[in-house]
């Protein structure tokens, strides 16, 4: 039997609804953009006060502790940066823009929060074997500061972690310097307490293994989403579900999920139907299930049933 097989691209019927769902994503990125902007501004005045106060009182701690909050403003720098990369338009040697960017900076940054643990850890372990005595009051006090700058930021940034990796990634950096802060207010209270110094490098040993597993997670979806592996949101046995379901489709195959940014999945699939006489509006219908079970690109090739297609053997 002669291959019938239709390769298709979005649509018109489809484009009302795609518009009004660019346009409501587009206000959220420059919702968090302002959010971004505000939260830069702060941490880097925060970094200069607590880098002042260091110099000031001869505290190795808050200098170091600095330099880790300066690794959190470029921390939100990167994701502002990816989201500028993310809105460039395609070329003719990046087809897809360069909307990838974004997730090999959220990579980034899931390694940057890495190396941080890193340094906690070796500090941790000098103080450890070398325990320094501690300026109480002026750690405390700017600690404390920390824990309102770096609070106001995570919360700022947790509604949107849940779409986008990399202001999941910025908001792991917040939380855990927030939790960093606590740690040195925490410490500080009980070495002026008990006179421990120990305290102190065991509260940063606790901090950085909660900062750890919070980050494997970064880690773990931001490596698969780069080697083009199943988005964490997307779930091919409901997606395929989905797809089977319109009552002109008789099987699906081939199919192939993936993400082309932190917040875009993309989807190409064989759909094998009874006639080629209502493709048109089987299309529309697969493309508007697909785009509100977060797949917004979608390229869909129709056969019929009995094209060569069908036994599966075309790939």
């Amino acid at each position: 039997m002669t291959h019938t097989h239709i390769h298709n691209h979005e649509h018109d019927h489809h484009h009302g609804h795609h518009h009004h769902h660019q346009h409501v994503s587009a206000a959220n990125a420059e919702k968090m953009r302002g959010i971004l902007i505000i939260s830069i501004a702060l941490n880097l005045l925060f970094v200069a006060v607590e880098a002042l106060v260091g110099f000031t009182q001869n505290s190795l701690s808050l200098l170091s502790d600095a330099g880790h909050n300066l690794s959190d403003v470029l921390s939100l720098l990167l994701v502002l940066v990816a989201m500028r990369l993310a809105k460039m338009q395609q070329t003719k040697k990046f087809t897809y823009g360069f909307k990838k960017s974004t997730i090999l900076i959220s990579l980034l940054n899931a390694i940057i929060l890495l190396v941080v643990v890193g340094a906690i850890f070796v500090e941790s372990y000098h103080k450890f074997m070398n325990p320094t005595p501690v300026n109480g009051a002026a750690v405390s006090w700017t600690a404390g500061v920390g824990i309102l700058i770096n609070g106001v930021t995570a919360l700022l940034l947790m509604r949107g972690q849940r779409g986008d990796l990399n202001v999941r990634g910025a908001f792991l950096h917040m939380a855990a310097d927030t939790l960093v802060s606590v740690g040195v207010v925490v410490s500080g209270i009980l070495i002026s307490a008990t006179g421990w110094l120990i305290i102190d490098p065991i509260v940063s040993s606790i901090i950085a293994i909660v900062i750890l597993i919070s980050t494997w997670g970064l880690l773990s979806s931001s490596l698969r989403l780069s080697l083009d592996g199943l988005p964490e949101d997307v779930d091919p046995t409901e997606i395929e579900a989905l797809l089977v379901s319109d009552p002109e489709v008789e099987e699906v195959h081939h199919i192939h999920i993936w993400a082309i940014s932190t917040t875009e999945n993309a989807l190409t699939a064989h759909v094998v139907i009874n006639s080629l006489e209502n493709m048109e509006a089987v299309k529309h219908n697969l493309k508007h299930s697909l785009e509100e079970h977060g797949i917004s690109h979608s390229t869909l090739e129709f056969e019929t049933v009995g094209s060569e297609c069908h036994g599966h053997s075309c790939c």
